[in-house]
């Protein structure tokens, strides 16, 4: 049952969202813009929306924004210590172990 998948439509509803200041809808959108699926694949967008959702607290933006930061990855600088604090927000939230993070 359900709806047939529509990833257009779906990042089309997840900026409504995003633009609203929604977090969870700002992380979706970053997925969507990192895979490329219902929108052109854009690594600086999925960085910028990663980081609106995980200022507002959101774990899992806060996870992949800072998978981002060791090799520079979507317009950021590459910066090894704003990988760790983005790593430590997560870990705070219980998303991942903390040893995990430094290694």
């Amino acid at each position: 049952g359900g709806l047939p998948q529509d990833d257009r439509e779906a990042a089309r509803l997840y900026r409504l969202a995003a633009e609203q200041g929604l977090a969870a809808a700002q992380f979706k959108l970053a997925l969507l813009f990192g895979s490329g699926r219902g929108v052109p694949q854009d690594d600086t967008e999925a960085v910028r929306l990663y980081r609106l959702a995980a200022e507002q607290g959101h774990g899992a933006a806060q996870f992949n924004l800072a998978q981002h930061y060791p090799q520079g990855m979507g317009g950021l600088p590459q910066d090894d210590r704003e990988a760790a604090r983005f790593f430590s927000l997560a870990a705070d939230q219980g998303l991942l172990e903390p040893c995990t993070a430094a290694g």
